[in-house]
């Protein structure tokens, strides 16, 4: 099930002296296409591990595919989006990770040489490391070993987590760091990300606000054949895809948590014709939303 505000860029951290968060994500009964992770960002790195399923994820415009066993790794600051491959169920962890996590190691000259530059943004690991060097897996247990930890809890497990992420990040820097320039800045590779970032919090915002692409893009700062392209590129959807798909799961939500009549929560959603918004539905979700009511309610995403 997802929830589009809690999808936003203040993904939570619960403990500030950890700054670390697991979510383990199971997405049930998927349309090929569907969303398992709507267009987010946040100042935290994230770590995904594919469980289940085979998904495509689009970080700052950048398509990859994952399968079962896959690990990605997502910069912090970055746009990211996801979809389904296939039908049946999807299943991922997301293994959230602020910076501030290694701050007792930042007078380490080691730490400031190897890591720092990756944690500042300076340079950037592979999305996916195992393409870029098949060594890479061999470093996965780490992972593997800290969300153990995290789902276990025994006790003083953050301390054992803190150490198995830091040799992660560790390990992926000494493959890496030799094949990239010192100092070299990262660059962005979505240009226009932060007037996207104010454009996707408006569509999350407020899921009945009809706006149109040219107003759309003129938000963005982009002539509306320029905002289309960027748009697909960065979601691979078109505009009007995504804004329905928005709407669709905020109508998924209502109809599973409100007593709204399907009538009430089409209009809730910005769809005036309630047959429209029942064809639209059944686009969307495989399903009619009468349908969709009576579904049992599956796993959150962070």
């Amino acid at each position: 099930m997802l929830d589009l505000k809690a999808l936003h860029e203040n993904t939570r951290i619960d403990h500030k002296s950890h700054p670390f968060q697991l979510f383990q994500n199971r997405c049930s009964d998927m349309k090929m296409e569907e969303c398992i992770m709507y267009l987010h960002w946040h100042e935290h790195f994230e770590l995904i591990t594919m469980r289940k399923g085979h998904a495509v994820f689009h970080i700052d415009s950048r398509p990859y595919t994952a399968g079962p066993g896959e690990v990605l790794v997502i910069p912090g600051g970055t746009l990211h989006v996801g979809y389904a491959l296939e039908e049946g169920d999807v299943e991922y962890d997301s293994v959230v990770v602020n910076a501030a996590l290694f701050h007792d190691f930042t007078h380490d000259p080691l730490h400031l040489q190897y890591v720092a530059p990756y944690l500042e943004g300076r340079i950037r690991f592979p999305v996916k490391p195992a393409e870029q060097d098949e060594i890479c897996q061999d470093y996965y247990s780490l992972i593997h070993d800290a969300i153990e930890e995290m789902v276990k809890q025994p006790p003083a497990y953050q301390l054992v987590a803190k150490s198995k992420l830091h040799a992660l990040f560790t390990m992926l820097a000494r493959t890496f760091m030799p094949q990239q320039l010192p100092g070299k800045a990262a660059g962005s590779y979505f240009p226009n990300r932060e007037r996207f970032k104010q454009l996707i919090e408006q569509i999350e915002a407020n899921a009945a606000e009809k706006i149109s692409v040219t107003e759309a893009a003129s938000q963005v700062g982009l002539n509306t054949y320029h905002f289309c392209k960027m748009f697909k590129k960065l979601t691979g959807r078109t505009f009007v895809e995504y804004v329905n798909g928005c709407r669709m799961t905020e109508a998924e939500h209502l109809l599973r948590s409100s007593n709204l009549t399907i009538t009430e929560i089409a209009a809730r959603v910005g769809c005036d014709n309630a047959n429209y918004f029942t064809k639209l539905y059944k686009q969307y979700k495989g399903m009619t939303p009468s349908e969709g009511r009576l579904k049992k309610e599956g796993g959150g995403l962070h």
